[in-house]
């Protein structure tokens, strides 16, 4: 019993980001202007890491369209070999 307790706690202690702390602490701050400055900021920093995260996704390297030829050789072997 004691093992899987102690399991759980790991995943717990590891499942706990300081990201997650940082807007958790905004809606404690008293002062209204303060709490809404907090949330401007989070809010620049989740569009500059989605920002990020889009110019990442983007391929490098233009794909090759196929020539016609190739997709025709694809299409007929497909019709020869139907799960070889």
């Amino acid at each position: 019993m004691k093992f899987s307790q102690a399991i759980i706690m790991t995943v717990a202690l590891i499942g706990v980001s300081p990201g997650h702390a940082k807007v958790e602490q905004c809606r404690f701050i008293g002062p209204k202007p303060e709490r809404e400055a907090c949330y401007d900021r989070q809010a620049k920093a989740l569009e500059a890491k989605k920002a990020e995260v889009a110019a990442k996704a983007t391929p490098a390297v233009p794909l090759e369209r196929r020539s016609p030829e190739d997709e025709a050789l694809s299409r007929s072997l497909r019709s020869i070999c139907r799960g070889c």
